[in-house]
């Protein structure tokens, strides 16, 4: 079964429990790969959607038609996060269109796919991941969380990355990128407890397109993650999307400041 097959057999079915019923969830990057999947699964559990992207446009208009099929609001909008103006006016602008955000999933992240080793690295790959996993992820968190402060509800996911436990030979600027994020959860939960919740996801490898057209990817590594994950496989963006999304809801209302992984054993440790 190829990859698009195996998509098809996971896709959302009309009938989830509407764990978001009425309620606006943001996702950014949502153009394409994990994010598109989080659009569709949270409008699958009952949700209005804002689908943030930059350069993935085409991307994103698919992923509006898909979210649009279940009956839901939604609205496309595009900034690019490393720009401080550019955000700050997205932000007002979902919240004026909205009338409040109620889940803003953080999923964008650059994980510099062309980069094959850290000899590779240089400046301008190290600003752009670092501008897009931190500083666009800070901006985000805190001009949508001071918005949900005073709103009195809200929760927001940030999507992290098992690198944190493992690191990243091949891109070391990924996972300082990544670890940042682990800290400005923690940061935040902090600051906006105890009315906006503040947590992280960490998927493993997933069978993206981005990860399935790399030369690393094609070359060896897949068989090596396979061989070092106990569930023995790869899985798609809709095996994950749903526990991503558990931590927004009020299963969850006791969690924050949490990071919680979903890679298949890939990065079991000890207590």
């Amino acid at each position: 079964m190829n990859i698009d097959q195996r998509a098809q057999s996971l896709s959302f079915p009309q009938a989830i429990y509407p764990r978001f019923s009425k309620k606006w969830v943001m996702v950014t990057g949502a153009g394409t790969g994990f994010g598109a999947t989080l659009a569709q699964r949270a409008a699958a559990e009952g949700a209005n959607v804002v689908i943030h992207f930059n350069s993935s446009g085409a991307g994103a208009k698919r992923t509006l038609e898909a979210v649009e099929k279940y009956g839901r609001k939604a609205f496309l909008i595009q900034s690019d996060l490393r720009n401080w103006n550019q955000t700050k006016e997205m932000c007002a602008e979902v919240w004026e269109r909205t009338g409040g955000l109620d889940v803003l999933v953080n999923n964008v992240g650059d994980i510099a796919t062309d980069q094959m080793s850290w000899r590779d690295i240089t400046e301008d790959v190290v600003d752009r991941v670092l501008a897009v996993d931190i500083k666009g992820t800070l901006l985000m968190i805190s001009e949508n969380g001071q918005r949900m402060l005073e709103r009195g509800r809200g929760s927001i996911v940030n999507i992290a990355s098992t690198v944190v436990v493992r690191g990243s030979p091949r891109a070391p600027q990924y996972a300082a990128g990544k670890y940042g994020i682990i800290g400005l959860t923690k940061s935040y939960a902090a600051a906006f407890a105890p009315t906006v919740r503040v947590n992280a996801f960490g998927p493993g490898f997933m069978e993206t397109e981005s990860t399935i057209t790399r030369e690393d990817w094609n070359n060896g590594r897949r068989e090596r993650v396979l061989s070092q994950t106990p569930m023995g496989r790869v899985p798609l963006p809709e095996e994950l999307a749903a526990a991503a999304l558990w931590l927004a809801t009020d299963d969850a209302s006791h969690m924050t400041g949490n990071f919680i992984m979903c890679d298949g054993g890939y990065s079991m440790i000890g207590a």
